[in-house]
């Protein structure tokens, strides 16, 4: 496999950057400030067609001009400049480049043809590029920031790749005051050339880089983006926030990327088959993407909770409950140690709630140390440290009683060595999450953080924490991915998909679709196709009553609330009148399909789709007549593991009725499992086949039969 193209670009020794110049407003001026201020050791070279010096540097004309050939270039010039500086830069040798000037596809079709000019152009010389439409790129291992925001220079742990260039550069200094920091960052723009996808998997092999958030607006080759992902996830945690799933978000990605955006349900099912933990806010994705990138993985899910108040512990218990987690009561052993340290009437069974206590010792180090050594939790959530921004807020009140002592020395007398607290987590080897109403204006607040711990300002913020530590245990755990082995293609269901297309069909009549998965080891209802009363009576006594009888013509795409169904169908006469009252409301001689009557309270939906950069895609959720009311369902791309439709029946809601219910059998999952999985071949094995739908998949007792079937063949 060749050599990541960003492994060459995010480490650079020399940068050449096009569009420098003394202006303190334009772009490219504060790209090469940023990397000139913020510690890059290489040369740099501004280029800019009149300036002879830019930024107190030597500046070039052309990159032609320049002394060396540059390792990177950074390319921010008007439209029109973009193609004839990138000529240069191939010419010299320059094999890496940044383009972040604007105006490609995300305004067109004429910006599109440009784009497809700037690909060729860099593929005529050899060279990768990010961008265009971006804001650049980050490497704090090296000093290097070719943003336009100042960074700190401190290298992190948390790799960034981005579809939106505010999250890799406004976001510096908001990071900067929650104690985040970015190991590298890549603003990855229109994606003419690098992908988010190559991002991804560079950051994948980062060794800085502990933990990934990608921010989203839509994936371009879906297969790539899962194996790419499913590779990583299983040993280093990736988070995503996708923002494109409503027609709203679909609407401004393309207005901002040129993206063509998915259904939010999509990227929700590819996300659990890549192992992709998804959040819902910015946020989060950078908080959750630190809290993994620092802290040891949590083993379990026993979680122990410290509080100095009820109501911020009971807060964190709640949510870390209602995700999996368990805020067990500590046994009387460990509650004996505890119980000394607390107020006679506090808590000691977790939550351990100090009530109203400012040593904070017993929070941060005592009570601590003896849960962490206990055996009996996997984590560990504390709510209330603080000292130095609580005394400046009651200083007003308490100063009198310390006969007006000078704010400094009157917090002087409560700081303590914080270092014991600090290094908890690294020495027990489990994760600590912390929560305060105070910033980093309080000692405790600005130590953790500077010692990798995490604090949140909210007690239901750190448990939704804990719990995406809880969900990586949980990819960690998953059975590892083995490729699938499609069956071979059966030469009969080629024969009827051609006969079909021949006949200019635009999709399989029932009897075709229900051919066409038995071939394929899907089970169907037993069934015969009438051409008159007689022969439904028939077939109705050789299948044994009761039976079901339905129209039975590819025209006839959805039969329900149109007479065209007549169930649970018990005598001869009963068959030949309902015979002739779908043909009536048929309103022509149409072929009549007669099956068997399953029993079985238990409907379900199978169905594959294909979606732009995801094709095919395999749908598994409650079925029957409130399928689209109901919205049950989950999806994946196809092909899939055997693992991967076995989680697939574990993502609905209502999986509880996959077991034992109201004296039914638990549903045979292999079986189901096998469905799911067949249905993903089918349509990779006949590209010619639009959608399907499987609905509704009977439960039988314990075995799945598919009782209806739609194929819509491709225009």
């Amino acid at each position: 496999m060749p050599e990541n193209p960003l492994h060459a670009l995010m480490n650079p020794k020399s940068i050449a950057i096009a569009g420098a110049g003394n202006n303190a407003m334009k772009m490219g001026t504060m790209q090469a400030l940023s990397a000139l201020k913020d510690g890059f050791q290489g040369p740099l070279y501004p280029i800019h067609p009149t300036e002879k010096t830019v930024i107190g540097l030597k500046a070039y004309a052309s990159p032609e001009e320049l002394p060396e050939t540059p390792d990177l270039g950074l390319i921010v010039v008007p439209m029109a400049q973009v193609f004839p500086v990138m000529e240069a830069f191939g010419r010299i040798g320059t094999k890496r480049i940044i383009v972040c000037t604007a105006g490609f596809k995300e305004v067109g079709a004429d910006g599109r043809r440009l784009e497809a000019q700037l690909n060729e152009t860099a593929a005529r010389w050899g060279i990768r590029f990010v961008g265009p439409n971006c804001m650049g790129i980050l490497n704090s291992a090296i000093s290097l920031n070719l943003t336009v925001m100042r960074f700190d220079g401190r290298p992190g742990m948390l790799g960034l790749a981005s579809q939106s260039g505010t999250y890799v550069t406004q976001t510096l200094s908001y990071l900067r005051k929650q104690g985040i920091r970015l190991s590298k960052a890549i603003s990855t723009g229109n994606e003419a050339n690098i992908d988010l996808i190559e991002a991804l998997e560079y950051l994948g092999e980062d060794e800085q880089s502990r933990a990934i958030i990608l921010y989203i607006e839509a994936i371009r080759d879906g297969r790539r983006f899962v194996e790419t992902a499913r590779r990583i996830s299983p040993h280093k945690p990736i988070f995503a926030q996708y923002v494109s799933g409503s027609a709203a978000g679909a609407r401004a990605s393309r207005s901002h990327t040129g993206a063509m955006a998915g259904p939010d349900f999509l990227y929700e099912g590819i996300f659990r088959q890549a192992g992709i933990i998804r959040v819902h806010s910015i946020e989060d994705l950078y908080a959750h993407g630190w809290t993994a990138a620092t802290q040891p993985p949590l083993r379990g899910n026993r979680i122990g909770v410290i509080t100095h108040s009820g109501g911020p512990g009971t807060a964190m218990s709640n949510i870390a409950d209602q995700g999996g987690l368990t805020i067990p009561t500590f046994s009387e052993a460990v509650q004996s140690q505890i119980r000394p340290l607390i107020p006679p009437h506090a808590s000691s069974a977790n939550p351990v709630d100090l009530t109203f206590n400012m040593d904070t010792d017993r929070m941060t180090v005592l009570i601590p140390e003896i849960l962490l050594k206990s055996g009996e939790i996997d984590g560990l959530m504390i709510h209330g440290p603080m000292t130095t921004g609580w005394m400046k807020e009651v200083y007003p009140h308490l100063s009198m009683l310390f006969n007006d002592l000078p704010l400094d020395e009157f917090i002087a007398q409560f700081v303590k060595d914080l270092t014991p607290a600090m290094v908890l987590p690294w020495k027990y080897d489990m994760p600590m999450i912390l929560c305060s109403f105070l910033d980093r204006s309080d000692n405790y607040t600005e130590a953790y953080e500077d010692n990798n711990i995490p604090v949140f300002d909210a007690p239901e913020k750190s448990a939704r924490a804990m719990l995406s530590l809880f969900r990586h245990k949980q990819i960690r755990e998953r059975r590892p991915f083995t490729p699938p082995v499609a069956p071979p293609k059966s030469p009969e269901a080629e024969r009827i998909l051609k006969d079909a297309v021949a006949g200019g069909q635009k999709a399989l009549d029932e009897a075709q679709a229900k051919r066409l998965l038995a071939l394929y080891g899907i089970p169907v209802t037993r069934e015969k196709l009438a051409a008159d009363p007689d022969e439904a009576a028939a077939a109705s006594a050789a299948i044994g009553y009761p039976v079901a009888l339905k129209a039975c013509a590819w025209e006839i795409m959805h039969k329900s609330g149109q007479g065209l169904i007549a169930l649970n169908v018990k005598t001869d006469a009963d068959v030949r009148a309902a015979f002739a009252a779908i043909r009536r409301a048929a309103g022509r001689d149409v072929p009549v399909l007669v099956q068997e009557m399953l029993s079985g309270g238990r409907e379900l939906v199978v169905g594959m789709t294909r979606f732009p950069g995801f094709d095919p895609c395999i749908l598994f959720g409650l079925g029957g007549v409130f399928t689209e009311v109901l919205k049950d369902n989950t999806l994946r791309l196809a092909p899939l593991s055997d693992a991967d439709a076995e989680e697939m029946l574990d993502d609905i809601r209502g999986k509880a009725l996959l077991a034992e219910f109201r004296g039914m059998p638990a549903a045979d999952r292999t079986a189901l499992a096998a469905v799911v999985q067949t249905l993903g071949f089918i349509a990779l094995l006949h590209p010619e086949i639009a959608e399907i739908d499987l609905n509704p998949v009977i439960l039988a007792g314990a075995k799945p039969v598919v009782a209806d079937a739609l194929f819509v063949l491709k225009d």
